[in-house]
């Protein structure tokens, strides 16, 4: 007893410190031009256009051809996902690809909702803006912004939306919602010059917002949406209410998290950590360092020459279906590499997944889309936005399945104001995708508190 009340004095003092020393900092940002050639003399064209996802016959036709042309090999036996996409289940779903799936029927699916793209430091911006058909009298709708990550595209939100505009529940609140791309993914157009990265994507959804009319609001994000929305709140904390989050690897490991890496496992209750935290956490050297080893080859790839393998998958859609679905399947769930057709159905639609690669198939975003590891991890892992904890109120539900773990106290070194941290029943990575009800339920508890609706 007596040694963890010391640890707990030693850790207590040392957060402390940090806590003071760390409190002045501020994310800064300068703007950018990333059009192609040099800055136009005229200003910036602030209109903002329709937009609908169209397709044609010529499209349809070049994408058969080159399915029919695909060259199949063969999986080793009994390997499953552990190599990669089972080539004996990708011919399946290529088939199904090739034969069945209706793209038209898609392509009217996406246009439900309105799209729009308006130009901001030099390139067009695509993103959906869905206000609620109803709000209640003497109400407004809450502004949120939500952002995507890769290989995913706006469409993960496409079930989580209607739960969110929809006013079902005269008790909860309801949202308008504007869900971007990233520039370089699906329709918003690729930056023409290096260097663009979470910061200037941050930067410049703060300027679509405000471009809408909006001078607060909330933003939510996982993957890649995480670090944008996150720099969004270094930004301007005082414009962003807050923060809803699903994905919060340590951006800047700290000392509360070395020591509970080292303790943890013996003293549980000196670092908050529950059985379920214990589970995934330790032992560390497997849960933490092995098994990232196992999932994150793709990133190296994609942080160094993203061009190289993103032309070849630019070129056979067969290719980029296997290298973007291989995804879903395993950072669905790590036991899924162990199936033959990799789980992938047992989560989502073949239509929405094949949905998801068209995005990026038709829009020809694989490249730039990759680009953004390297523009994100070329400046090294000790980016000013890295060493700056976040302010803003935050809430955080906690995936089962997340590619990596994250417990409360990991999530507190970054985020000061953590106001709700949700461990969820169940979901992984793409978590709005897989569980938009869990996801709806978790960002209106978050909200509602933070408007001051509801008690923590």
């Amino acid at each position: 007893m007596f040694t963890e009340v010391l640890l707990a004095l030693v850790i207590g003092g040392l957060i402390y410190f940090l806590v003071q020393r760390s409190k002045n900092q501020v994310l800064t940002t300068e703007d950018g031009w990333w059009g192609s050639g040099a800055p136009r003399d005229a200003g910036e064209d602030d209109t903002i256009r329709s937009f609908r996802v169209t397709t044609s016959d010529q499209e349809l036709e070049d994408l058969y051809r080159r399915i029919d042309l695909t060259r199949p090999f063969p999986s080793l036996e009994d390997s499953q996902f552990n190599y990669g996409f089972n080539s004996q289940y990708l011919q399946k779903v290529v088939s199904y690809w090739r034969n069945e799936f209706d793209w038209r029927k898609q392509v009217d699916k996406l246009n439900q909702y309105p799209h729009f793209k308006t130009k901001i430091e030099g390139i067009d911006i695509h993103y959906l803006h869905v206000k609620p058909k109803k709000v209640l009298e003497g109400t407004s709708a809450v502004p949120l912004i939500m952002v995507h990550g890769w290989p995913g595209s706006f469409y993960e939100f496409y079930g989580l939306i209607p739960l969110l505009t929809d006013l079902s529940n005269p008790h909860n609140l309801v949202f308008e919602v504007v869900c971007p791309s990233i520039p370089g993914y699906g329709f918003s157009e690729a930056p023409h010059k290096k260097g663009f990265d979470s910061v200037c994507a941050a930067r410049i959804f703060h300027k679509l917002m405000k471009r809408l009319g909006f001078q607060q609001y909330y933003a939510h994000g996982g993957d890649w949406g995480w670090l944008v929305t996150t720099n969004m709140a270094q930004l301007e904390p005082k414009t962003v209410k807050g923060l809803h989050l699903n994905f919060a690897p340590p951006s800047k490991p700290g000392l509360s998290m070395a020591l509970s890496m080292m303790l943890g496992r013996h003293f549980p209750t000196l670092f908050g950590f529950t059985d379920f935290d214990i589970q995934r956490l330790f032992p560390c050297m497997e849960k933490l360092v092995v098994e990232s080893i196992k999932e994150t080859g793709y990133m190296h790839i994609q942080a160094t020459k993203p061009d190289t393998v993103g032309r070849g998958l630019n070129d056979s859609p067969v290719g980029l279906a296997a290298y973007i679905l291989e995804k879903f399947s395993t950072w669905t769930s790590h036991d899924f590499r162990n199936l033959d057709d990799g789980g992938l159905t047992r989560k989502f639609s073949l239509d929405d997944l094949l949905t998801n690669v068209m995005i990026y198939w038709t829009s020809g975003c694989i490249i730039p889309s990759m680009r953004f590891y390297k523009e994100n991890f070329g400046q090294g892992l000790d980016a000013p936005h890295a060493k700056i904890p976040v302010y803003v109120p935050t809430g955080f539900a906690c995936f089962p399945n997340e590619l990596m773990h994250t417990p409360r106290l990991w999530v507190k070194q970054k985020y000061r104001k953590l106001v709700t941290f949700t461990p969820m029943d169940r979901g992984g990575h793409f978590a709005a995708m897989e569980e938009p009800q869990l996801m709806a339920e978790d960002i209106q508890k978050f909200t509602k508190i933070v408007e001051g609706k509801v008690k923590e």
